[in-house]
């Protein structure tokens, strides 16, 4: 009898999962305005995609009134806030699913009409993102010169994190995920095309490793390393961001982490082009799932583009333990069943992605259960063969 990797019980720290299918971290920005709290609306949404042991991750949530960088994201540093993060967990929860918070700061990629005061955002160095923010009217324009971080504002920001995982705690969240993915601040310390700092946070891999492990250290202290997860993207070029260091930073920030105990890593393969609907993949782009594995040697969840075949495989073959997945779960609120089965996906709607209302957010058909039904016996029949040898 073959197992479907993707359906076997897996432990990330304190979280016990009873399937490998995790829902990415996707920016929706439907929080209400003004005070960017969740609502109802996001608790159906969540809830819809919930399942008994699946892990959720939620879409990028600000940790402060600094940190904002998108009309419509939410927050997690005001008491209404954590109150309307409560509904979504209480929906999670009330399938048996579980649910991390994902944590940010944007740094440069905000717009001084985001922020408090009117005042320019804030940055490792002060370098411009040579990309479009978004402005508070919606408008996408060329990102400012952001104002170069102090020391204690540095502290500051670390202190923020922290508070925003003890808020996380409040709302009944099960982890929280640090981001250091996709460009945005902590991105921002690793990669030395956005910091040229001369002083203990700049400079060596080392020096510009230290924020985002200040940050995971003291998060950790608060909430227990086994509800700690963070997301890199290596190799990636989101909003200009670069480092010509290549390798030797990513191995030593896996290495670091490795040895925190972590409830995960979560790695965004460059290979992924999320902003495309005809280019979905950069051929040119390395792997680096099993060798970052290797490196870190703890639990690892992979994103970028998988579905049902090749996540099958980069579990089988030891790459990774568990796959996120993004736009397909946008589409399929149900789709570890899905998947499960074997049944066919719905389309997605990018023009709903971000933004707006019900339509496109909590109004995706599910599948019918006498469909999944049949659409098992078939896959069942078939599974042993849709598992590409790994070797080839």
């Amino acid at each position: 009898m073959n197992l479907d990797p993707l359906f076997q019980p897996l432990q990330l720290g304190v979280l016990s999962l009873k399937h490998r299918v995790v829902m990415a971290p996707l920016t929706r920005l439907r929080s209400r305005k003004p005070g960017d709290v969740p609502t109802a609306l996001n608790a159906e949404y969540y809830g819809q995609r919930a399942s008994e042991g699946g892990l959720i991750i939620t879409e990028a949530t600000d940790i402060s009134p600094q940190a904002r960088g998108y009309r419509g994201a939410p927050g997690i540093y005001s008491c209404e806030q954590i109150a309307g993060w409560r509904l979504v967990t209480d929906a999670v929860h009330a399938k048996g699913g579980l649910i991390a918070n994902q944590i940010w700061h944007t740094g440069r990629v905000s717009h001084s009409s985001l922020q408090p005061k009117a005042a320019l955002p804030v940055a490792p160095s002060a370098i411009a993102a040579p990309a479009k923010v978004t402005a508070a009217t919606g408008d996408l324009v060329m990102a400012e010169v952001p104002r170069e971080l102090t020391l204690e504002e540095i502290q500051q920001i670390a202190s923020d994190f922290v508070r925003a995982a003890n808020h996380a705690t409040a709302a009944g969240f099960d982890a929280v995920e640090v981001h250091g993915a996709n460009g945005y601040l902590l991105d921002q310390f690793l990669q030395n095309g956005a910091n040229q700092r001369r002083d203990a946070y700049g400079g060596s891999v080392q020096n510009r490793s230290r924020l985002l492990l200040e940050v995971i250290d003291a998060v950790s202290a608060a909430v227990g390393p086994g509800r700690v997860g963070v997301r890199l993207s290596p190799f990636g070029s989101a909003y200009g961001i670069f480092d010509t260091d290549g390798w030797a930073l990513w191995e030593h920030i896996a290495d670091q982490l490795g040895q925190r105990r972590l409830a995960y890593l979560h790695l965004v393969e460059p290979r992924a082009i999320w902003s495309s609907n005809s280019k979905a993949f950069d051929p040119n782009a390395p792997e680096l799932t099993a060798k970052l594995k290797s490196s870190y040697g703890g639990q690892l969840i992979t994103a970028g583009g998988y579905r049902g075949d090749t996540a099958r495989a980069v579990i089988a073959s030891g790459g990774a333990d568990a796959v996120a997945f993004g736009r397909l779960f946008i589409a399929n609120p149900d789709l570890p069943e899905r998947l499960r089965h074997g049944a066919e996906f719905n389309s997605y709607d990018r023009s709903t992605f971000y933004g707006g209302g019900a339509r496109g957010y909590i109004d995706y058909p599910f599948l019918a259960s006498e469909k999944s039904q049949r659409a098992g016996a078939e896959s069942a029949a078939l599974f042993s063969s849709e598992i590409p040898d790994p070797s080839t």
